[in-house]
């Protein structure tokens, strides 16, 4: 399949699991009527970001994941869609994932876990999540070849380019990243624009479309310690040479694009940079710093 139509639906947290499930499965619906063959979801989209705070109670979330699983699952089927869901994966007690599902109209084409996990204050991820030991393995479906990361893995080239170089026709990316109100206008849009740069990058540097789908709307810290975050939306979808194809504002949106998988090659035959590629001289790469 050379071309396909692909959703990414840009959502604000409803007060409730119920409430999500049900406000995004309608989404998945609209999107479906509009041709999407393909739907990506945010982070962590049946709850609240509920890494804001250090606290037990939320490792509850994660003790239904296979009944998650099959909810999913069902919806896939229902639409006839490959679907990219984000949840909380309780693996065994004590023992948790922030993973990435990827659903093939009612079967479970593969799962991701989240590699890199940050620990800054609001994203106190660290507390829930342990890294990922699936690797870097992009997952085949029927209308392509998944390169799924999540989020902070966002931020590493590395992480982007095994997917790449393992065959990979597209880079996915649920997310949940917002700003603090107390921010500086001028930082805000730093970093919102860093996030967007670099993930671009990511597109140019490997030849390969890009759907970034990213959390909206305000939400506070259940612990009453930190401000919120007000979660900037702006989810896109970008071509192999990093060209916005659609791009969301801040509120909630269903972005839908139609993308061209032949355009990689075209694009790598007049940028080759896997061919130029000087393996033998990133040994470094395998190093945390290059002191010695």
């Amino acid at each position: 399949m050379q071309t396909i139509k692909a959703a990414a639906i840009q959502m604000s947290y409803k007060g409730s699991k119920e409430a999500m499930l049900k406000a995004t499965s309608q989404k998945i619906k609209e999107a479906t009527q509009k041709g999407a063959q393909l739907v990506v979801l945010q982070e962590l989209h049946q709850s609240e970001y509920f890494c804001q705070s250090e606290d037990t109670k939320f490792f509850d979330y994660a003790k239904d994941f296979q009944k998650d699983v099959a909810f999913w699952a069902n919806i896939s089927k229902e639409f006839d869609i490959v679907l990219v869901a984000s949840l909380f994966e309780q693996r065994a007690p004590g023992l948790y994932h922030n993973s990435a599902v990827v659903f093939d109209k009612g079967k479970i084409a593969g799962k991701y876990r989240k590699m890199h996990i940050p620990d800054d204050p609001g994203f106190y991820e660290k507390f829930y999540f342990t890294p990922g030991d699936l690797g870097f393995e992009p997952i085949s479906t029927s209308i392509g070849v998944l390169g799924v990361l999540v989020c902070w893995d966002q931020w590493f080239p590395e992480a982007a380019r095994i997917m790449a170089l393992k065959g990979a026709d597209i880079l996915i990316y649920p997310t949940a990243i917002g700003w603090f109100d107390s921010d500086k206008e001028d930082e805000k849009q730093r970093q919102l624009e860093a996030w967007i740069t670099i993930q671009r990058a990511h597109a140019i540097a490997n030849g390969l479309p890009l759907i970034s789908c990213n959390r909206c709307g305000f939400e506070k810290d259940s612990s009453g310690v930190l401000e919120g975050i007000r979660f900037w939306g702006n989810s896109f979808i970008c071509g192999p040479q990093g060209e916005f194809l659609v791009r969301a504002g801040v509120e909630e949106e269903i972005l839908i694009a139609e993308i061209d998988f032949s355009k990689s090659k075209a694009v790598r035959d007049i940028w080759p940079f896997m061919r130029d590629r000087r393996v033998e001289y990133y040994h470094c790469l395998n190093k945390i710093f290059c002191d010695d």
